[in-house]
C-alpha cells in the first residue's frame, strides 16, 4: 500500500514537471515569435538585394540599386503589416473570416492585384510631388529617392508599432517632399498637389464615415427594426448585395484594371449598373433559400451578410494591390531607371522584379506582422458585426468612386478606418436617440448615472485620438525624417566622391 502511494506521488510530481516544461515551451514559442518575424524579414530584405544585384547587372551604380531594393523590400513589409489591415480588419472583427483565412485571402489577392493589374507607370514621381527637373544631377535625384523610400518605411513601421493605421501613400508622398526640399529647396515641391493631399486627410475619412453611417441607418430602419426581420431581409439584402457588386465593379474598373484596359468614368458606371442589376436578380433566390428556417432575430441576419463581406474583403485587397503598391515601389523604380540610363525627368516604368518585391513583401509583412493592426481595425475601435462591416466595405468602394468623379485624391486607409469610425459614432447616436425616446415614452424611467453614460461610448476614444494624430502628422513626419536621411546620405556620398 505504501509502495502504491509512493508511486502515485512520483507520478503526480512527474506530471507537474511535464506541465512546467510544456508551459516553458509555450512561453518560449510566444517570446520567440517576434524574433522569427524579424529573422524572416531580414532574409527577405537580403534576398531582394541579391535579386537586384543579379538582374540589374554589375555597373557603377549596382550597390545603390541593391541598397534601394533592400529599402523597397522593407517598405513592402511595412505595407503588409499596416495598410492591408484596413481591408481585412472589418471582416475579421465581424467573425466572417478567421485571422488565418483573412491573411491567406489578402496575400493571394494583394499579390494578384500588384502583379496582374498594378500600374506600370508612375508619372514623374509620386504623382508629381516634386519636379525632377529641379534636381541638379542624377546622383542627387537617386539620393533623394533613397531618402524618401527609407523615411516612408520607417514612419509606417513606427505607426504599426504604436497601433495606428496610416496611409502608406501619404508616407511616400511626405518622404518625397522632404527629400525634394532638402535637395532643391521649397520651390521644387508642387504645392497645389500637396494642398489637395492635405485636404484628403479630412475628405477621405469624413466621406467614408458618412457613407458607412448612411448604409447602417438604412439597414437598421429597413431590416433590423422591423417586426418581421427575415421577410424584410428577403427584400433588401439582394438589393444591398447588388449595390455592393455594382460599386465594386466600378471601383475595380477605375482603380484595379487600368493596366489591362483603359475605362473612362461613364463607361465604368454603366458596367457597374449592369452588373449590379444582374447580381441583384441572382441573389433574390439565393437569399430566399438562405433565409429558410431562420429565427426572427438579429443574430439570424448576420448569416445573410457573411459571404458578401468575404468577397468584398478579397476585392478590396485586389484593388489595393493594383493601386497602392506601385506608389510604394515608385521611388525604387525611379532609382533603377536613373541608375540604368542616367535620366530622371521622364515617367518611370516599373520593372517586373520590382513589382514582385512589392507583392511578396506585402504578403510576408501581412503574415508576420499584420494581425496586430487587423485586430485594431476589426475590433478595438468599435464592435463590428457582419452588417456593420458590410457598410464599411461598401463605403470604401463608393467613396473612391465619388472621389474619382470629383477629381479628389483620397487614401484607402483613411476611407476604411473612417468607415469604422462612422459606424461606431452612428451607433452611439442611435443608441442615445432610442434611450431618449424611451424616457419620453416612460417618464418615470430613471436617468442613467454619468458613469453608465460614459460606458455607452461605442467608439474607443483613445484609439480615435491616436489614429487622427498619426494621420495629421504622417506627411510632415515622413518629410522630416526624409530630410535628415538625405542630408546624411549627401554628406557621406559627397565626401566619398
Amino acid at each position: 500500500m505504501a509502495q502504491n502511494d509512493l508511486d502515485q506521488r512520483h507520478l503526480e510530481t512527474l506530471d507537474r514537471d511535464l506541465n512546467r516544461f510544456s508551459a516553458l515551451e509555450q512561453a518560449t514559442a510566444y517570446a520567440s515569435r517576434p524574433m522569427m518575424g524579424l529573422g524572416v524579414s531580414l532574409v527577405f530584405i537580403l534576398l531582394a538585394g541579391l535579386v537586384a544585384f543579379y538582374l540589374f547587372g554589375q555597373t557603377g551604380n549596382t550597390l545603390v540599386v541593391v541598397i534601394a531594393a533592400g529599402f523597397g523590400a522593407y517598405m513592402a513589409l511595412n505595407i503588409g503589416a499596416n495598410d492591408v489591415a484596413n481591408n481585412m480588419g472589418p471582416a475579421v472583427g465581424a467573425n466572417a473570416l478567421t485571422m488565418g483565412g483573412a491573411i491567406a485571402i489578402a496575400a493571394v489577392f494583394e499579390s494578384a492585384g500588384a502583379m496582374l493589374a498594378g500600374g506600370d507607370v508612375v508619372s514623374t514621381i509620386a504623382k508629381g510631388i516634386i519636379a525632377p527637373q529641379s534636381m541638379q544631377t542624377a546622383s542627387i535625384f537617386i539620393w533623394a529617392m533613397l531618402a524618401a523610400l527609407l523615411s516612408a518605411a520607417l514612419w509606417v513601421n513606427l505607426a504599426t508599432w504604436v497601433g495606428a493605421p496610416v496611409s502608406t501613400t501619404h508616407s511616400v508622398v511626405g518622404g518625397v517632399m522632404g527629400a525634394g526640399i532638402a535637395a532643391a529647396g521649397f520651390a521644387a515641391v508642387n504645392w497645389p498637389t500637396m494642398y489637395k493631399i492635405a485636404a484628403s486627410w479630412v475628405i477621405s475619412p469624413v466621406l467614408g464615415g458618412v457613407i458607412a453611417a448612411l448604409f447602417l441607418w438604412f439597414i437598421k430602419n429597413r431590416i433590423v427594426y422591423r417586426d418581421d426581420k427575415i421577410s424584410a431581409a428577403r427584400v433588401w439584402v439582394p438589393v444591398l448585395v447588388g449595390i455592393m457588386g455594382g460599386a465594386f465593379s466600378v471601383y475595380l474598373a477605375l482603380k484595379g484594371l487600368k493596366k489591362i484596359m483603359k475605362i473612362d468614368f461613364s463607361s465604368a458606371l454603366m458596367i457597374g449598373l449592369g452588373l449590379g442589376v444582374i447580381i441583384w436578380l441572382v441573389m433574390i433566390p439565393v437569399v430566399r433559400k438562405q433565409a429558410e428556417g431562420l429565427e426572427n432575430r438579429n443574430k439570424s441576419l448576420k448569416k445573410l451578410f457573411g459571404i458578401p463581406l468575404v468577397v468584398s474583403a478579397a476585392l478590396l485587397s485586389f484593388a489595393h494591390g493594383a493601386n497602392d503598391v506601385a506608389n510604394a515601389v515608385g521611388p525604387l523604380a525611379a532609382i533603377v531607371q536613373a541608375s540604368a540610363s542616367g535620366g530622371f525627368a521622364d515617367a518611370v516604368s516599373i520593372p517586373l522584379w520590382v513589382m514582385a518585391i512589392g507583392a511578396l513583401g506585402i504578403s510576408f509583412g501581412l503574415f508576420l506582422f499584420g494581425p496586430k493592426l487587423i485586430r485594431m481595425v476589426g475590433g478595438q475601435i468599435t464592435k463590428l458585426n457582419p452588417m456593420r462591416a458590410y457598410c464599411v466595405a461598401l463605403s470604401a468602394a463608393i467613396t473612391v468612386i465619388v472621389a474619382s468623379w470629383l477629381g479628389l485624391p483620397v487614401s484607402s486607409t483613411h476611407i476604411a478606418v473612417g468607415g469604422v469610425f462612422g459606424v461606431g459614432f452612428f451607433r452611439e447616436w442611435d443608441s442615445q436617440r432610442r434611450m431618449k425616446r424611451a424616457r419620453m415614452t416612460v417618464p418615470q424611467a430613471v436617468e442613467q448615472p454619468k458613469e453608465e453614460r460614459r460606458r455607452r461610448k461605442l467608439v474607443r476614444r483613445s484609439h480615435f485620438l491616436t489614429i487622427i494624430a498619426a494621420w495629421v502628422i504622417t506627411v510632415p513626419a515622413a518629410a522630416t525624417i526624409s530630410m535628415l536621411i538625405f542630408w546624411i546620405i549627401s554628406s557621406y556620398m559627397g565626401g566619398a566622391s
